[in-house]
């Protein structure tokens, strides 16, 4: 089964670019630009990587980010990422990006995404990965510097598919970015939104009903109401789960504890994702290994995981199709 999940054809929708940042690059591009770091070593940092809940794991993330400083680190950052998705074979990839995270630093929105789009450009030709990139605002800060990085988002809209909502979840509900959310949809934007992972189901209810989002990122909340798991199985609404993140951010204790085979068994239209792979201990492989190992998940299972992510993503029909095929080509030769 480990073979056969290695192998398969994938697409990852729920991926932080500044959550990729390895130990052994963090370090690198740390001395490369100057940058006082309080580790030594990168088993310095690994140690650092012990979180209590999503603001410790935050608390950890932002100060790494702080290293990005030029267009070559997003680049490099990125490019990492790519060629560890094309070991894993992964051909579609949907990034988050939190250009406040690097602006509040005075790090110009254009030299993040330039850094990061000519990476994805890269991948597309030497991999053939294709590739959608999405920014999300944060939202422990308030709505009106969401409006400040959308406006600049707007001078790249040939280059973002969609705008989405992260950081820390508590006290921070979808509803406080219901005016910014309308405007980015009006200037042709996709929507998504991270909801229900600390946060209530009722985060889930208003990013359908508010923010009108195609996707919900994590969601795994959604079992506390049943209206909701009703809704979301009839609409067929995507969740894009992460099971090591939850595990790693004590939102389940254990992995066997993971509501994650209820919501396939419910018909939801689940999909299995990294989140901050470096900071989790896994990508993708490991995560649906993780999940197979404790469900006793069969191939059939693995193949709806992966058709629910080809069809949940923003690719066009076109690319859609092509993923599509080789999934059934992959199912074929080992089924």
């Amino acid at each position: 089964m480990n073979d056969f999940i290695a192998g398969i054809p994938k697409a990852e929708l729920h991926l932080h670019i500044e959550g990729t940042l390895e130990p052994e690059l963090l370090l690198t591009l740390a001395e490369r630009n100057k940058i006082q770091l309080p580790y030594k070593s990168e088993s310095d940092v690994k140690k650092a990587y012990q979180f209590a809940d999503l603001q410790s794991f935050l608390d950890i993330y932002y100060q790494g980010a702080s290293v990005l400083i030029e267009e070559q680190d997003f680049y490099d950052l990125t490019w990492a990422y790519l060629c560890k998705a094309h070991q894993e074979n992964l051909q579609h990839v949907e990034i988050f990006f939190d250009p406040q995270t690097h602006t509040s630093r005075d790090i110009k929105f254009e030299v993040v995404i330039n850094g990061i789009t000519a990476a994805l450009k890269q991948a597309e030709k030497q991999y053939h990965i294709s590739s959608c990139l999405i920014l999300c605002f944060l939202r422990h800060l308030p709505e009106a510097e969401a409006f400040n990085t959308l406006n600049q988002a707007l001078f790249y809209k040939d280059q973002i598919i969609a705008v989405g909502l992260d950081s820390s979840e508590k006290g921070n509900p979808p509803e406080k970015f219901v005016n910014v959310f309308e405007q980015a949809r009006k200037a042709g934007f996709l929507t998504v939104a991270h909801a229900g992972e600390e946060g209530p189901a009722d985060y889930i209810w208003q990013a359908l009903n508010l923010l009108k989002v195609s996707r919900i990122d994590h969601g795994i909340r959604c079992d506390e109401d049943k209206s909701l798991m009703k809704k979301l199985a009839t609409d067929q609404v995507p969740l894009t789960l992460c099971p090591l993140s939850n595990v790693k951010l004590r939102v389940f204790n254990t992995m066997a504890e993971h509501n994650f085979k209820k919501l396939l068994d419910a018909n939801l239209c689940v999909t299995v994702n990294s989140d901050d792979p470096a900071y989790f201990g896994g990508y993708i492989t490991a995560n649906m290994q993780a999940i197979a190992t404790s469900f006793n998940l069969n191939k059939q299972h693995i193949y709806q995981l992966t058709k629910n992510a080809f069809n949940a993503s923003f690719a066009g029909e076109e690319r859609k199709q092509v993923l599509l095929q080789s999934l059934h080509d992959y199912m074929s030769l080992h089924c």
